[in-house]
């Protein structure tokens, strides 16, 4: 079962733990940093019913092809793919007309989240940053599992494309959060206070979307 299986040594841990990762679907087996590898192996191995259930309340892979629909921005896109058509991706309202040959599809349309992603991301990170009166060095993309945004000292924040896949107060309630880092690189009062100034809204709502749906982002894309 090993092989199948990601082992994490962590100090603060006093016995073996097993988890399904929502994200990724993958088993974590978290360890004290002396437990016997073997041994915890061969318990993992006896808890085969219980990663399958955990496994099948998994949220369900929303693949890239002909046909389908994915989030984004609040509503839903569907996939209108012919060979003939050029393999430039355009949007019209609903639907997301695609060409070229089938096979390369899903990677085209990722690149095509990543692109947009990064140009509504890029321009509401210099709204929320004017309005807070802070600067931010460079704006990047990623495909973090554990986290949406993030934001260095030196101004870069790097977010999750899949925030395109959210709806619209979701993703401004990220950008929201992460100018506030550039004043307070930490999450004390005064971040929370400047975060919950700059979202527009309730800012529970926003956590409590992600908390419901944000894993289910995770699968959209995926084959399985």
């Amino acid at each position: 079962m090993s092989g199948d299986v990601e082992i994490v040594r962590n100090a603060r841990s006093r016995r073996a733990k097993l988890s399904v990762d929502p994200a990724s679907g993958r088993v974590r087996l978290t360890l004290p940093p002396r437990a016997p590898l073997k041994a915890a192996l061969r318990w993992a191995s006896e808890q085969r019913e219980w990663i399958d259930r955990q496994r099948a309340r998994l949220p369900q892979a929303r693949p890239f092809v002909p046909g389908a629909t994915l989030p984004f921005d609040g509503m839903e896109l569907r996939i209108d793919w012919a060979e003939t058509r050029p393999r430039t991706i355009r949007r019209d309202d609903d639907a997301l007309f695609c060409g070229g040959p089938l096979d390369g599809l899903a990677r085209r349309i990722e690149l095509w989240l990543k692109r947009e992603a990064l140009r509504v991301l890029s321009a509401e990170t210099a709204e929320f940053a004017a309005r807070a009166g802070v600067t931010v060095s460079k704006v990047a993309i990623g495909d973090a599992k554990a986290r949406w945004g993030s934001c260095t000292s030196s101004g870069v924040i790097r977010y999750s494309w899949r925030l395109m896949l959210a709806p619209a107060f979701v993703r401004r309630s990220t950008v929201a959060h992460e100018i506030a880092h550039r004043r307070h690189m930490d999450h004390s009062p005064a971040f929370h206070a400047l975060a919950d100034a700059l979202t527009e809204g309730d800012p529970a709502e926003s956590r409590a979307w992600l908390r419901a749906h944000g894993a289910a982002l995770h699968w959209v894309g995926r084959a399985s």
